[in-house]
């Protein structure tokens, strides 16, 4: 299902609400047969308590697995996934009824759904789904967990009012609106779990104004009924400070990872009931101001040039027809030019190489050597293979966000702060604790070497405003935008660089565009126009002859579409094998898209090796609603995870893919 096999693709991944956690999608159809197959909740739950550890098993509501699945292919696009409830509860009956025999006394549901933006029908089906669970729950404490976001009034109402519920879980750190529902109504008798501490960042916890929360919110649902907990999961921040032996003193003070976390959950637990480990408050106190007054946070001219950008929409001087024009004139590609997207196999000896650079075990001059083999084999492949526009492989990064930030000023790195993507993958987000700037060049050494081994265009590849942002842990000190608009003046600094060493092709990824996207469509026109302005301030210098490709990945376009034009990138490559070609029905729906595009003719994060005739089907698939003269033809992500025996026939298959439709459009003409 995750990996798919030689007959069958992989199931769609996609994002966790707004995280950076993936899920991969069920897929149902009205005539699904659902059984009890995995005892896990139920095995997990007694090997805990067999090591004399009551724990409290955590299940995906029924409703949020329902609304979080697709029709699968074949079945009607209106299909009603809400309409399988019926289908499911006997099966939650049968986990419950097995908890409850193993001794489980309390039972959580995760039901995060709750906080999107639901319509009444939706929101039925939760009261309809726990009334019908109801006697089965009978005898059990039941919590339902919402997080992410605040809840609607509406979605406030349905949940305190679900029947077999004794407690409700609200996200208090992103959800802040949430307070004033609970202030209004809060069902007597009920328990109240308050994630005050944040679950999905790597701050400190303000210990002295949570515990003002707290106060205020154990007044209104009383001193028995307050449960102190995390926002959500802990699955989203890091493990345990503890590993962390390179980060220095102060910024430590400032962070709190998941086991620090719970300390501080106990601690304003234990100060609530009247124990207050005053020393603990003191010394967190403390550390609150020293990040408040630290100068290490703040660059005064930083601030000032990003608050310069306020006035200015930041458009390139002339209309991306015109600039097409003129790069093909300078760039001279044949229909159906082929490209990749940034990033080459990384083998074992190259991690060896890059490990001992780290570690001092070998000098510079031979690690630069090292690398520029290296960069010389992809070439060679590149060329051997005839693509048209050229990428040095990133030899030389170990990560697409984190390579960066280790060269601009504001960020920490850990040495340890690994955080689940999915499945066995895992990234380690940099800290972004003050003001961004770019104190020299990134990239530009590697780029210019690249392209000094070849006549073909070589494209500069640096990492967007917004992705930097949203694979970082971000400052909660000021809002995202000020933090993003910062790095954007950074990165425009690295493209003007790479333009004057002649770099004619620079990529700008922005991967984490769409997943920023906050949860409800009333913040969505806000966030887009100052990720899309971050955009466009990184590029908007550059002469009309540079071509600025964008990449982006995993992500239902079809919302954003019109924001995505707005970026205004010369040619743009999109994710789009898994996605079963969701984005193409944006332009079969007519949307005019002038632009150059590359959504991805094969998926990059299976083994498979596509054939000739398969990528040939794709493409022409997408010349049935996209111009000839826009379309390129690329794998649709990076090949750093890929070894090079599929890489080279993928890639030579692509090659000859585009090679016989030119035939045939040159032909057919």
């Amino acid at each position: 299902m995750a990996r798919g096999n030689a007959s069958v693709p992989a199931m769609e991944m996609t994002k966790w609400f707004d995280t950076n956690y993936h899920f991969i999608v069920p897929e149902l159809g009205p005539d699904v047969r659902f059984s009890y197959a995995s005892h896990k909740a139920v095995d997990e739950y007694k090997e805990a308590k067999a090591l004399g550890v009551n724990t409290v098993p955590v299940l995906v509501g029924p409703v949020s697995y329902l609304l979080l699945s697709k029709p699968a292919k074949g079945v009607e696009k209106t299909f009603s996934l809400l309409s399988l409830l019926p289908k499911i509860l006997p099966i939650y009956k049968e986990v419950i009824s097995e908890l409850k025999a193993a001794g489980a006394s309390w039972i959580q549901f995760d039901e995060p759904t709750l906080v999107l933006d639901l319509d009444a029908h939706q929101l039925q089906a939760f009261t309809a789904a726990y009334a019908d669970l109801e006697s089965t729950l009978s005898g059990l404490n039941v919590l339902i967990e919402t997080y992410f976001a605040d809840l609607s009034s509406g979605a406030y109402k349905t949940l305190i009012e679900l029947k077999g519920v004794t407690a409700y879980g609200l996200d208090l750190v992103r959800g802040t609106k949430t307070i004033d529902l609970i202030k209004t109504n809060f069902p007597k008798g009920k328990f109240l779990f308050a994630g005050v501490v944040d679950g999905r960042n790597i701050w400190a916890n303000d210990l002295a104004s949570s515990l003002g929360t707290l106060q205020a919110l154990e007044a209104i649902v009383g001193k028995d009924n307050l449960v102190v907990s995390t926002s959500c999961s802990l699955l989203h921040t890091a493990v345990d400070l503890v590993n962390e032996t390179k980060l220095d003193d102060e910024i430590k003070s400032w962070l709190a990872f998941a086991a620090q976390k719970v300390v501080e959950v106990n601690a304003l637990a234990k100060a609530l009931a009247g124990q207050k480990d005053e020393a603990f408050f003191a010394s967190n106190a403390t550390a609150q101001a020293s990040r408040k007054s630290s100068p290490r946070v703040t660059n005064e001219a930083v601030q000032k040039a990003a608050a310069a950008l306020k006035g200015s929409d930041h458009r390139r001087a002339t209309n991306v027809s015109a600039r097409l024009d003129a790069q093909q004139k300078k760039l001279n590609l044949p229909i159906l030019p082929t490209t990749t997207i940034g990033s080459f196999p990384q083998t074992l000896e190259l991690r060896r190489v890059r490990r001992e650079f780290k570690a001092n075990k070998i000098s510079e001059e031979n690690y630069v050597k090292a690398i520029k083999e290296e960069i010389k084999k992809v070439v060679d492949l590149q060329e051997e293979l005839d693509i048209d526009v050229l990428v040095h492989g990133e030899p030389e990064r170990n990560d697409m966000v984190e390579y960066f930030g280790e060269q601009l000023s504001g960020f920490a790195f850990t040495v340890n702060g690994w955080v689940q993507s999915y499945g066995s993958r895992c990234v380690k987000p940099p800290i972004i604790y003050g003001d961004v700037s770019r104190p020299k060049p990134m990239t530009v050494f590697w780029s210019s070497t690249a392209q000094s081994m070849t006549s073909r265009p070589m494209k500069g590849m640096l990492t967007g405003p917004v992705t930097i942002l949203n694979w970082s842990f971000v400052r909660n000190d000021q809002p995202r935008f000020e933090t993003c608009y910062q790095i954007a003046l950074a990165i425009k600094d690295e493209v003007e660089d790479l333009e004057k060493a002649g770099i004619n092709v620079i990529q700008i990824d922005e991967a984490a565009l769409r997943e920023g996207l906050p949860l409800r469509k009333s913040e969505h026109a806000f966030y887009l126009k100052w990720a899309v302005h971050s955009f466009r301030i990184t590029n908007c210098g550059v002469k009309d002859t540079t071509q600025i490709h964008t990449h982006m990945c995993y992500s239902n376009f079809n919302d954003i579409m019109h924001s995505i034009i707005d970026m205004d990138a010369d040619v743009i490559t999109i994710e789009n094998s898994r996605s079963d070609e969701k984005l193409l029905s944006v332009f079969r729906e007519g949307v005019k898209y002038g632009a150059g595009i590359g959504p991805g003719v094969y998926d990059i994060h299976s083994p498979r090796i596509p054939s000739t005739e398969e990528i040939a089907d794709r493409i022409n698939k997408m010349l049935a609603v996209l111009e000839t003269n826009i379309l390129w033809v690329n794998p649709d992500c990076g090949l750093k995870t890929r070894k090079y025996a599929e890489v080279k026939p993928a890639l030579n298959n692509m090659v000859a893919a585009a090679k016989l439709l030119r035939t045939q459009l040159a032909s057919a003409k």
